[in-house]
């Protein structure tokens, strides 16, 4: 339990550092406040505008911070996905703060006459400095609208396209700040806006020019299975040398053969499948999508790129420390198989009790290696869950199956409505939440 509530502990300093970075900003802004900012309701709005513009300039370039992808950096905040989400979380605040921005500074000036509010927006085209913060805004909302779930669930390559889009928006309104040289006092402007700039280029650096040749690993396609209709697992020889990872991580593979009829050149996250003492790496990729059912087809011989890892879906994965439950549905047995896999080669046991949610036994990928490794490792439990003989799973079931459910770490992957369904149950079942771990793919 100590280990659980220090990994969520960690997660959460991590999230609340990175907004705190935003203090910086509003304690230099803050610094350059006089009694006349608020000695009338324009000079409050204006001072609001203001503000409004520098923490939302701020919040975009914490963003783009940590766009940066780089492996390990997401272990702190609990994984990639939570990274993403704190970095979808500054996006869309700076996108709220830098909307108002003008829209304050409009009504300050309204408060003189229409006709300033309206020059204020709309200034003669000369302005540079004013236009460049609307061009800034307008590509804000491009790469951020389809992010918002109003707008339905985003195409993954168009919306990968559209982000790069954001690489101008900062560009442009770090011009912006720079023409209007008032966004804060005396020499902090320069130092607080060098240093998240300096952020936010570090991270476009690694992503656009650092990664594609420090991070992506060659590997070559060596052998590929098909344990199901839907589903190939490939196996995947280094060219250069291997990826150093822990079972349950997962990775980026980009493939790049023409043959392909859809994906070549794409990058899409896949969980291993391999243990970390094997040479090659493994993974099993489901038909879930145009790339990933291209990928059903793809020959011995490929060329791919893998880059990771990223995430940390097991605390301990080269050992059992404490009674564990895992369940798992679908595709989502990949993490287990890897750390089964793995505890097998070690030679390892522990205490797991292992619940296997399928529609049915000929949809239960892996359950023949899977009754073979679960026989391997001492102390091992596998138990096979059919929806359609037993319904979906219940609170009976686990507890049937794991009489000191609360007394354990449990662990979850699988799709997104079972997932919510054995967390609610485990909270009913009084597991305690900093012991429950989930691994999802929500990486918009």
């Amino acid at each position: 339990m100590l280990q659980a509530a220090s990994k969520l502990l960690r997660a959460r300093v991590a999230r609340l550092l990175v907004w705190a970075l935003a203090l910086i900003p509003l304690a230099a802004f803050a610094l350059g406040l006089r009694a006349a900012d608020f000695q009338d309701l324009a000079a409050v709005l204006n001072m609001l505008g203001r503000l409004t513009g520098v923490l939302g300039l701020a919040f975009l370039l914490l963003s783009a911070a940590l766009s940066a992808r780089v492996p390990g950096f997401d272990i702190p905040f609990g994984g990639l996905t939570r990274l993403w989400h704190t970095h979808h979380l500054l996006g869309a605040a700076a996108l709220a703060l830098l909307m108002a921005h003008p829209l304050l500074l409009a009504f300050s000036a309204q408060v003189h006459g229409e006709g300033l509010a309206f020059a204020t927006l709309f200034p003669p085209l000369s302005d540079i400095a004013t236009w460049s913060g609307w061009v800034a805004l307008l590509m804000m909302m491009i790469f951020l609208a389809p992010t918002f779930s109003f707008f339905g669930k985003p195409d993954y390559e168009r919306w990968k396209r559209l982000h790069k889009v954001a690489v101008l928006a900062v560009v442009i309104s770090l011009v912006h700040t720079a023409l209007f040289s008032r966004s804060l006092p005396y020499w902090t402007d320069l130092i607080v806006w060098t240093l998240f700039a300096g952020m936010a280029l570090g991270a476009v650096l690694w992503r656009f020019v650092f990664s594609r040749r420090v991070g992506r690993l060659p590997y070559t396609v060596a052998d590929v299975r098909r344990p199901a209709n839907n589903v190939v697992e490939l196996t995947l020889e280094p060219r250069r040398r291997p990826l150093k990872y822990k079972a349950g991580n997962f990775v980026y593979m980009t493939p790049f053969d023409h043959d392909l009829e859809n994906g070549h050149g794409e990058e899409h996250p896949y969980t291993l499948s391999s243990s970390p003492l094997e040479s090659n790496l493994r993974m099993a990729i489901k038909d879930l999508g145009n790339a990933s059912r291209a990928l059903q087809s793809i020959k011995t011989g490929a060329r791919v790129t893998v880059e990771g890892p990223y995430g940390r879906f097991f605390k301990t994965p080269d050992r059992v420390d404490k009674p564990e439950l895992w369940v798992s549905g679908g595709i989502g047995v990949t993490p287990f198989l890897a750390r089964m896999r793995h505890l097998a080669a070690l030679e390892a046991g522990g205490d797991i009790r292992f619940i296997y949610c399928v529609q049915d036994e000929a949809r239960a990928l892996y359950l023949l290696e899977l009754q073979a490794l679960a026989g391997r490792i001492p102390g091992c439990k596998l138990v096979p869950h059919y929806f359609y003989r037993e319904g979906p799973l219940s609170q009976t079931f686990l507890r049937e199956n794991c009489g000191d459910i609360d007394q354990r770490e449990a662990y979850i992957c699988g799709p997104q409505p079972l997932n919510r369904l054995v967390q609610a149950h485990l909270r009913a079942l009084s597991v305690p939440r900093r012991a429950i771990h989930t691994e999802e793919f929500e990486l918009l």
